[in-house]
């Protein structure tokens, strides 16, 4: 469904919940790894036995720190932890282990790039707490039971908090994409989603345009969205119904208590499920059993000097350094930071940047994907690669030739030396014998030639093709190319 945009402005805020990379969970030491046996991974501590005290897991709070400062956050000299009271069956201790007033970093920005150009979002806070369990119904409805597993309880989790800047469902989804790779670039977290180590919450809510006023309607919370095609689905579905219920309703929508909603993917609709709770039904207080953190400025510059390079530095950099374009940078950073650091040495072995990007970007993407390999376990590495692109330059292997060679040393593991000589590929063609077989293409062609000459670049194909076949596929296109540019313009 389409969002009527010129009838009323999208609102968006979202709260990303992010699982840490640590081994043990926040205030315990029971395992985070996933898929283990239900309810193995749980102590007295994490499933809130009485008399148990919680001791901070300091590894986890270093990667919060990397996340906030990657995300340009300021860095809070003191700050404590809250109780956040609630019931939910999947929450042992009828609380969470969170941070409320305090929390350790706010006002910080990600900038993204959207087809109207680069918008920055700001964030309201990063802050740590503890992760819930998790509830596994009996969707089938044959017995009816809900299952509970605590393993996940515990782990500790970042929310990131955006400011309600994104305006669109494609702003949504690039800011989404954005953090995942800074997190994953960061070695802060996974961002597996289907793992549930990186959950979105979305409030959405729209302001009509009516009568030269912009009148908002109430926040709806979409919550648990599992996926990005979800979450652009879930804004659009959402902001939808809310402007055609204004229509219905008018001014009265403003007396309508803000709500929680979920998501029925399958329909592709939300469903309201509850009002909005507020800070006050959670009733905060502060945690007795933990001592305040002190952040000092030692600490925070021994994160901070510790930050990889994020995505966005990294593209900026792989234009300036090695000439490429926005596209080719952003496809490569996008990949991770293995792949992008597979091209830089690639780039700086075989001497040819753009070469080595179309490369990375095209068949070495292809073939991780097509046989689901990471970058590291590709047999080319790098070496091996610039030997490859070196002997295409240097015999002037066209490019169908060169794929053929790529696709046997992916299969064969064979040297690309002896491939090429294998091939027939190690062959020098004359400039002179290729002008010379140009020239009897265009004679023998001269349909094909008037259509070139009238505009149909495509005719172009019926002259080189006939080449081609005389030289068994071997002869550089690009080359048979220019000297046809050459001899047509010759008249």
């Amino acid at each position: 469904m389409k969002a009527k945009s010129a009838a009323f402005d999208i609102v968006v805020g979202l709260e990303v919940h992010v699982q840490l990379l640590t081994k043990s969970k926040l205030f315990c030491g029971c395992s985070t790894q996933f898929g283990l046996p239900p309810n193995s991974a749980t102590c007295p501590i994490c499933i809130g036995m009485p008399g148990v005290l919680p001791v901070m897991n300091r590894s986890a709070f270093d990667l919060a720190l990397r996340t906030a400062l990657a995300l340009h956050c300021q860095i809070a000299p003191f700050t404590k932890w809250d109780r956040k009271n609630y019931y939910y069956p999947d929450l042992p201790k009828n609380y969470q282990i969170s941070q409320y007033d305090l929390p350790f970093s706010q006002e910080g920005y990600l900038e993204i790039e959207t087809s109207a150009g680069t918008k920055r979002v700001g964030i309201i806070r990063v802050h740590l707490e503890e992760d819930a369990g998790k509830m596994m119904h009996d969707e089938e409805g044959h017995s009816g039971d809900s299952l509970v597993d605590l393993n996940r309880a515990g782990t500790p989790l970042c929310e990131i908090v955006s400011k309600p800047d994104i305006a669109s469902a494609e702003e949504a989804k690039a800011y989404l994409e954005e953090l995942r790779l800074l997190l994953r670039e960061m070695r802060v977290s996974d961002c597996e989603m289907q793992e549930g180590s990186l959950r979105v919450d979305a409030n959405v809510n729209v302001r009509v345009h009516q009568e030269g006023e912009k009148i908002p309607t109430p926040i709806v919370e979409v919550k648990n969205l599992n996926s990005f095609r979800a979450v652009e689905r879930a804004i659009l579905y959402e902001a939808d119904r809310q402007y055609k219920e204004f229509i219905q309703n008018g001014r009265k929508m403003g007396e309508v208590a803000k709500a929680t909603a979920g998501w029925d993917d399958a329909k592709g609709e939300t469903f309201i499920q509850r009002r909005k709770e507020e800070a006050s039904d959670y009733r905060y207080f502060p945690e007795p059993d933990l001592v305040p953190v002190v952040v000092d400025e030692a600490w925070i510059t021994q994160v901070r000097e510790a930050l990889p390079e994020a995505p966005a530095q990294r593209r900026q950099r792989l234009q300036a350094e090695y000439g490429l374009s926005a596209y080719d940078a952003k496809v490569i950073t996008l990949q991770g930071h293995a792949f992008a650091d597979y091209f830089e040495q690639l780039a700086k072995l075989s001497q040819d940047a753009k070469a080595s990007a179309n490369w990375c970007s095209n068949e070495i993407l292809q073939a991780l994907n097509d046989r689901k390999i990471a970058i590291e376990a590709l047999p080319m590495q790098p070496p091996l690669m610039a030997e490859f692109m070196g002997l295409v330059k240097k015999h002037n292997i066209n490019k169908p030739k060169a794929r053929e060679v790529f696709a046997l040393m992916l299969d064969k593991g064979t040297p690309p030396a002896a491939l090429v000589h294998e091939l027939g590929l190690d062959v020098a063609f004359d400039p002179e014998q290729l002008r010379a077989l140009v020239r009897q293409s265009i004679a023998g062609n001269p349909k094909a030639v008037a259509d070139v000459k009238a505009g149909k670049t495509k005719a172009m194909d019926a002259l080189v093709g006939p080449i081609m076949r005389a030289t068994k596929g071997k002869a550089p296109t690009d080359e048979i190319r220019r000297i046809m540019q050459e001899e047509l313009a010759k008249g």
